[in-house]
Parts: structure tokens; sequence; C-alpha cells
């Protein structure tokens, strides 16, 4: 397991854990030394695949020349699903940081729905966000998202 020493996030600093359907927020109640992550919102949609989201089989065009037709690609509703939630997810991290509820963020997300959040975050939120970690944390305990992150220094490894 890799963590990431060199990720310091001061007292109140937000981490965003998420993925294209679901979304953790935490805060650090330590500091940059022993971060202490409580988890201060959770959401999450149904990531359904595209078959159970689209109900209508893909259209048809017709050629402007001669009587062919050919269907059209039916659309990719899981990935608009995913872009749309994370839309909304940078939606309420950018009320968020221009509430000054959150002055620090790190964002941890795998490599596709770090590169639909980024698109989608504010200048403000883009210069709150002091580290990304593009790894898949959104489906595990806060004890082994701490330990990811911080390694020994998390609150949690000292407790035990």
């Amino acid at each position: 397991m890799s963590s990431h020493p060199d990720l310091r996030l001061g007292t109140g600093a937000w981490v965003v854990v998420c993925d294209g359907a679901k979304a953790l927020i935490f805060e650090n109640a330590g500091d940059a030394e022993f971060p202490d992550l409580r988890m201060q919102h959770a959401e999450e949609q149904p990531d359904l695949p595209t078959r159970d989201i689209g109900t209508d089989a893909p259209g048809r065009a017709a050629n402007s020349v001669g009587s062919a037709r050919s269907a059209m690609e039916q659309p990719d509703y899981h990935d608009q699903s995913e872009t749309q939630f994370l839309a909304d997810l940078a939606g309420r991290l950018d009320r968020a940081v221009q509430e000054g509820r959150a002055r620090e963020l790190a964002i941890v997300a795998p490599p596709r729905a770090l590169g639909k959040l980024r698109k989608a975050l504010s200048p403000h939120v883009q210069k709150a966000v002091v580290a990304e970690v593009d790894k898949d944390l959104v489906g595990l305990p806060v004890k082994d998202i701490e330990k990811h992150l911080f390694g020994e220094k998390s609150l949690f490894s000292r407790r035990l």
C-alpha cells in the first residue's frame, strides 16, 4: 500500500474522495502532522450501466443519396450520468469555497473521474486544490483511506 507522505493538509482541509457515482467529503480534524479525517458528507447515485439507463432503441438515419439507412450509435448514458454527477459535485465544492467553508482541498479519484472533475472545477476551487491523488479509494473504509493517503502518520494508525 503506497501512501503519500508529502501530502500535508492543515486543520479544516477537505478531502474529497469520489468516482463517477459516489462522493465522500471528509474534513481534517487533525493537523498537517497528524491528520484525522472526519466524514462531513456522502452521496451516491445509482451506478447503472447504459443498457439499464437508456430505454429507447438507437435511432436510424437516412442517407441523402440512395435508399440506405444506418443505425445511429446509442448515447453512452452511463458516461453522461458520471459527467453530470461530477459537475454537480464541482458546483457544491464551488459554493463551499465561495462561502469560506473549504479553504484547502485534496481530491482523490480514479484518473477518468479526476479528469472529468478537473474540467468542471471553477477557478475558485482550482485555487483551493492543494493535492490531487489519482486512486480509486471510494469503496474503502475511512481507516484505509487515511492509511493510503497518509501512511503511519494518520491519527487512526497512531491509535492502534
